[in-house]
């Protein structure tokens, strides 16, 4: 559901489901928000779960399961960005129980049936219909406070989805227009969101183009770049959307030459010649980091990274080779301009 104000019809969905004991789930920074939205569902619903943090820790899952299980909830609602939509993906996982999503950041894997959990370190990733979610609710006007920052971390966050479609191994024509759609919506919109964030028309935009990104996550497979990104964030407990943004253009860099199909649909959603410089020059321009070492990843951490990143890989239209894979982490450690390779 698109549009201002649409957060009303939020008990009609509730009712609709066949649901009356609903549990809001949220971030401890987002708590407030979660109760006025608890308290405006009146009966339906029947507590407020604000534990959830980046990655989805299944130590966090397990401790809201106990909620359901105390309360009886019989659906949960996910108020926020990435971090609660995962929480309650994985607990629909494990209860089948339905899910509403409320998104307030333009993360896009609302729209998924993918989640990644993270355990002892390390982030894993699965598939299913049960963690799809029933109902997405995008009200505009809950975007609106959304600080700068996260306002272009988010939709570059969103915009790494799209890409990687565009070169998937499973990419279909359909999914491809969706991308580029969706990569040039939310291109366009963060730089003016963050020169005016209660800009409405892009900030409508920008959910736009997060839905059609993540549409596109959920519809065909991932490559290297969510690789790096999962193995970074489980392994050094990185902020989710800085780690896409600042591993983007490398990644980008990396497949260029392997990819010329996917380059060409970029060059035309980015209106450029150099979609990696590109995304590496929007990150500056809107004030987003550029480096890992700015986020809190180690400078010892770079070959711990790259052996892990090897390990298991998703499916890639270049081959993963370890050394190249090393020497991308560590120009992304150093913030340093991604490196396009040509094909040998």
């Amino acid at each position: 559901m698109f549009g201002p104000n649409t957060i009303g019809q939020l008990p009609f969905e509730v009712e609709r489901l066949g649901c009356h004991k609903a549990l809001i789930l949220s971030t401890q920074q987002q708590k407030v928000q979660a109760g006025e939205l608890a308290a405006s569902l009146g009966g339906h619903a029947v507590g407020l779960f604000s534990g959830a943090v980046m990655h989805t820790p299944i130590d966090i899952t397990e401790q809201a399961l106990l909620v359901v299980r105390d309360l009886n909830a019989d659906c949960v609602i996910a108020v926020g960005g990435g971090s609660t939509t995962g929480l309650g993906k994985a607990i629909a996982l494990r209860t089948d129980l339905p899910q509403i999503v409320v998104p307030t950041t333009y993360a896009g894997s609302e729209m998924t049936p993918i989640l990644g959990e993270t355990k002892d370190g390390v982030k894993t990733t699965q598939k299913s219909p049960k963690i799809l979610p029933e109902v997405v609710i995008y009200d505009v006007n809950l975007t609106l406070t959304l600080p700068r920052s996260l306002s272009a971390t988010s939709g570059i966050n969103a915009i790494a989805h799209a890409v990687e479609a565009l070169y998937a191994e499973d990419r279909n024509p359909i999914v491809s227009l969706m991308a580029e759609q969706g990569i040039s919506a939310l291109a366009g919109a963060i730089p003016r969101i963050v020169a005016s964030p209660f800009d409405q028309e892009a900030r409508s935009d920008a959910l736009y183009g997060a839905w059609l990104c993540g549409v596109c996550l959920g519809a065909v497979g991932m490559a290297l770049h969510h690789k790096l990104c999962h193995t970074l964030g489980g392994a050094f407990d990185l902020p989710h959307a800085e780690t896409h943004t600042i591993l983007l253009p490398h990644s980008v860099a990396y497949n260029a030459a392997f990819a010329p199909d996917a380059i060409v649909q970029l060059e035309r959603a980015l209106s450029t010649s150099e979609p990696a410089k590109a995304l590496f020059e929007l990150a500056r321009n809107i004030g987003a980091p550029r480096a890992l070492r700015d986020i809190g990843m180690p400078e010892s951490g770079i070959d711990y990274a790259a052996d892990l990143a090897v390990r298991n890989p998703y499916w890639n239209p270049r081959p993963i080779e370890r050394d190249a894979i090393r020497g991308l982490i560590a120009r992304a450690w150093a913030g340093e301009p991604p490196a396009v390779v040509a094909r040998a």
